[in-house]
């Protein structure tokens, strides 16, 4: 029989894999393919890194049930048919993403492919609710969270299908290019070597990962999350974003401890469908993206510019401990505590006026687990701009977070090396972790605040009730 060119992008699993599944049914023999174009080519530096280890393990994976993950590198549709050709595959299977340049591309590639004759289908799996089967009473997109999750809590779910014990291979496989030979962790420089040990990668991970969550964790899940020196998240935002696990498992597992009497797995799942209202809004809104997403902040007088205290900002160098932390926790691990993210994002666009944009795209080349949607919705939440937003006038104060959320004041001693006796080793990886061209060291003094908090809340208030007189 002839081949079906699985296209593989982000799901990194055999387990509920929708497309590969379809595949499977049609007792055709499979072609896992992944290319790499310039929508991959566009990654941030630690997302591209990640997402090659993610390749690497799943390539693994796969060779033990005796596929092969095949590698090319161009246009997603000219390298479609060139394997088409060089096989004589007769169908094209990928599961499918929201993204506006993603459904752009895949929008070319399924009806050029059909118009040759070629099976193209793409399937869901990325999300638990395909964007547009969700709608208020009135028949229109969801705005604000609350109401999503009301409306989607009791819905049905299908169970995630176990992964294959086979993968049908054809008579040979087309030639693949070295992942070696990408480089998509080049860069990162040397700090490759400090984030590597922080990654979970692959499918079984992210099984073991949630499994643990479920068992010692998410009773407590809705307290522990908001302190940052606690281990109280699922941390699977890592594995959801290269779709080494299905978000139906992670609903399942969810689920199933709550009816086992664990309460907190709810706000587990809640968590689950923030990301969905994400995409729901990306879907509908895609200017979410890239502009303002409610109308009058054009203009604002948010600064555009790398200013010094931009600059101490992306050092975490600001001297305010909480923002300092979270950010060097993000260059050490590639992940920051979704608490840290709220108050470096409220300090950048509120305490420094600075435009969300600046913000999100350093967010986007330091995270492992950068998403587009959530890191998009979740800058214009902080910033004000956004859907369901915390208020412009609600400005974090850094200082009583942190001694709210770490009374014991353990979080910046474990990223903050200046001034301590005897760093932690957390801490001096930050040294090895930062671009050398920033030149500092752990012998530097810990720096002054760069704007008094109470200055820039003001400064804050000032603009926002201007904009509004």
């Amino acid at each position: 029989m002839k081949p079906v060119i699985y296209w593989v992008r982000r799901d990194l699993r055999l387990a509920d894999n929708a497309a590969l599944n379809a595949v499977l049914a049609s007792g055709r023999p499979v072609i896992p393919v992944f290319i790499n174009d310039a929508l991959i080519d566009g990654l941030g530096a630690a997302a591209k890194f990640r997402f090659g280890e993610g390749l690497r393990v799943f390539a693994t994976t796969l060779g033990v049930l005796g596929s092969q993950l095949v590698l090319r590198r161009g246009d997603a549709l000219e390298v479609l048919r060139q394997l088409i050709s060089e096989t004589g595959a007769e169908a094209v299977y990928w599961n499918r993403l929201y993204d506006p340049a993603a459904k752009a591309r895949d929008t070319e590639v399924k009806s050029n492919l059909k118009s040759i004759g070629i099976e193209a289908r793409s399937f869901a799996g990325h999300l638990l609710f395909e964007p547009w089967t969700v709608e208020t009473k009135t028949g229109g997109f969801y705005k604000v969270f609350t109401p999503m999750w009301k409306a989607v809590r009791s819905r049905d779910v299908a169970s995630p299908v176990p992964a294959p014990s086979n993968v049908p291979a054809p008579a040979v496989f087309p030639d693949s290019d070295d992942l070696a030979d990408w480089a998509m962790g080049a860069a990162m420089k040397r700090g490759a070597n400090v984030l590597a040990p922080h990654m979970r990668v692959g499918e079984a991970a992210a099984q073991d990962r949630l499994a643990e969550f479920i068992e010692h964790k998410a009773a407590n899940y809705p307290t522990d999350r908001d302190h940052p020196s606690v281990d109280g998240t699922s941390g699977l935002s890592e594995n959801l974003t290269y779709g080494e696990i299905s978000p139906a498992t992670c609903w399942h597992a969810g689920w199933a401890a709550i009816h086992r009497g664990v309460s907190g797995a709810e706000v587990f799942c809640k968590e689950l469908v923030w990301r969905e209202f994400a995409y729901h809004l990306m879907h509908h809104t895609p200017h979410i993206l890239d502009s303002n997403w409610k109308t009058g902040w054009d203009s604002f007088p948010w600064n555009t510019q790398d200013t010094p205290e931009v600059i101490a900002w992306k050092q975490g160098r600001t001297g305010v401990p909480f923002v300092d932390a979270a950010m060097r926790q993000m260059y050490v691990t590639g992940i920051m505590h979704n608490r840290g993210r709220m108050i470096v994002a409220s300090y950048l666009t509120k305490h420094l006026m600075t435009h969300w944009r600046i913000g999100q795209a350093w967010f986007e080349d330091c995270l492992i687990d950068w998403d587009p949607a959530s890191n998009a919705m979740g800058w214009q939440w902080a910033a004000g701009s956004g859907p369901d937003a915390s208020p412009f006038f609600r400005i974090f104060n850094p200082v009583t977070q942190l001694s709210k959320f770490d009374p014991k004041g353990k979080y910046a001693p474990s990223w903050i090396a200046e001034g301590q006796g005897d760093p932690s080793a957390t801490s001096l990886s930050y040294y090895d972790a930062i671009p050398l061209a920033w030149g500092l060291s752990q012998d530097d003094a810990y720096p002054e605040p760069v704007v008094g908090l109470a200055e820039g809340r003001a400064r804050a208030l000032d603009a926002y009730q201007a904009r509004t007189a």
